[in-house]
């Protein structure tokens, strides 16, 4: 399967996991909106969730850019987002014997619906001098 196919059909497959695992989040409905540009090997999917209400929900987004290895393996690499979090972490997905893209498209959607990681806590060291620090001469 060439870059551009790989692209919408591990978007379909990430949603059908989606689906599967949580097939009416908040009581609500699934609305995926899918936006590819196979000239740049690009693909978007926004995910939201339609209220019982009728208002949607964002939920965040999955960015796919596929793309040809020196040895003309397919790879996609995929970067999550979740709405109200800055955490964007990324993976690659390589072509390789034994490798089902099924299996990592719900491996992938798994990732996301547990949520955004956690921010690293900044370690500030903190110096100070003692109090009866001398001058030097």
């Amino acid at each position: 399967m060439n870059t551009h196919s790989r692209l919408l059909s591990f978007l379909a497959d990430f949603e059908r996991a989606l689906l599967a695992d949580d097939p009416a989040p908040d009581d609500g409905n699934w609305q995926c909106t899918r936006t590819v540009n196979y000239h740049n090997g690009l693909a978007r999917l926004q995910l939201a969730v339609r209220m019982p209400d009728s208002s949607l929900k964002p939920r965040g987004t999955i960015l796919l850019q596929g793309y040809n290895l020196a040895d003309g393996t397919n790879c996609l690499k995929a970067h999550l987002g979740w709405t109200g979090s800055e955490a964007s972490p990324s993976r690659s997905i390589f072509s390789k014997p034994g490798s089902d893209w099924k299996s990592e498209a719900r491996r992938l959607a798994a990732e996301w619906m547990a949520g955004a990681p956690a921010a690293p806590i900044a370690l500030v060291e903190e110096t100070a001098l003692p109090a009866t620090a001398e001058a030097v001469v």
